[in-house]
């Protein structure tokens, strides 16, 4: 496939890189391109030629690309944090995800509290517009439909929508979804 096309015009990164000729049975063509030197030299930095000759070897053909893909991903993660490499990069994201899911909640909760308080202040009137929009609320929760409800998170969701009423992309109400 793509190791056949480039014995001819040049070795692969990896045999360039060990000055050694490149054969057509090298393990290296297909995953280390010649116009990619970066992405073999940071892998022989880290892991050596012998161990991902010996990892490429072991692995299943189908898996071998994905085997490069993860050894140059972590290998440039060494390069940039030597001491925590990718965990270090897997670390931060996390952290991430985990202020972005508090700010979210708070958020959440923030609405929940607009939605309430204003619902409560309506009259029976008004109480009419928001439950007709809960109509498949009604049915889907045992009944009633009625108030506040007793489920604060469903509620919210379809009370979100009387006082936002955009479409989202699929063309459903925001809180019917």
């Amino acid at each position: 496939m793509m190791a056949s096309s480039s014995y001819s015009n040049s070795p692969c990164a990896a045999c360039k890189f060990l000055r050694r000729k490149c054969m057509p049975d090298c393990i290296f063509a297909p995953y280390f391109p010649p116009e990619e030197p970066q992405k073999f030299a940071n892998v022989h930095k880290i892991f050596g030629a012998s161990n991902v000759s010996k990892i490429l070897n072991e692995v299943q053909p189908y898996q071998r690309e994905d085997a490069v893909n993860s050894l140059a991903y972590e290998a440039e993660a060494r390069i940039k944090d030597p001491v925590y490499g990718c965990v270090g990069a897997i670390s931060v994201l996390q952290r991430q995800v985990l202020k972005l899911q508090k700010e979210l909640d708070a958020t959440n909760a923030d609405l929940i509290r607009y939605s309430t308080c204003s619902e409560m202040p309506n009259s029976s009137s008004s109480s009419s517009l928001h439950h007709g929009g809960r109509s498949k609320m009604s049915s889907d929760d045992g009944g009633g439909g009625g108030g506040g409800g007793s489920s604060h998170g469903l509620s919210f969701y379809y009370s979100s929508a009387n006082w936002n009423n955009d479409h989202s992309e699929n063309g459903y109400p925001r809180g019917d979804i």
